[in-house]
């Protein structure tokens, strides 16, 4: 299938999941929990007040050579949103950051391979966030002490109900 006609189809709105595409064309669903979307939330929020010069999205659909893959959290600077806008069904190019958070679902493969499709379509750094909130970085040479472009991000992101 196209991407349009994933995102278009009726029977596929609303799902509890997420849905990608694979190289040729099939869909790909992935179960999230709740942490995970906690999780999401907490990297989207910090975004949101830490990362001035851009915006951050949620569910961010790139089109790479395996078909569309679709980022837990992204963050795309203002000239990378001037050159793509805001109302496309899918970018072309990754935004700088991409941010994937593990599920039970994940392999350590498939999470290598979504890092290196990202970076093929110009992500600056790829950000892992385990089941328990201890966050990597990565640029494309390899594995980072912090992240070079948001270097106040934590290495951990608490869940706790207060």
């Amino acid at each position: 299938m196209e991407w349009r006609e994933v995102v278009n189809h009726p029977s596929l709105k609303n799902l509890p999941f997420k849905i990608e595409t694979n190289e040729w064309g099939k869909i790909m669903m992935a179960p999230a929990s709740y942490a995970h979307g906690v999780y999401q939330g907490r990297i989207y929020g910090w975004f949101e007040r830490h990362a001035g010069g851009g915006m951050p999205s949620t569910e961010c659909p790139v089109e790479t050579s395996k078909g569309v893959r679709v980022a837990d959290v992204a963050w795309a600077g203002t000239a990378f949103l001037k050159k793509h806008g805001v109302r496309k069904l899918s970018l072309p190019e990754s935004p700088e950051v991409i941010v994937e958070i593990e599920s039970p679902s994940n392999s350590v493969a498939e999470l290598e391979e979504k890092r290196q499709l990202y970076f093929e379509k110009g992500a600056k750094e790829f950000w892992l966030c385990d089941e328990d909130g201890h966050v990597r970085f990565f640029n494309p040479s390899g594995e980072l002490d912090k992240s070079e472009l948001f270097g106040q991000f934590p290495g951990h992101i608490e869940i706790k109900v207060v």
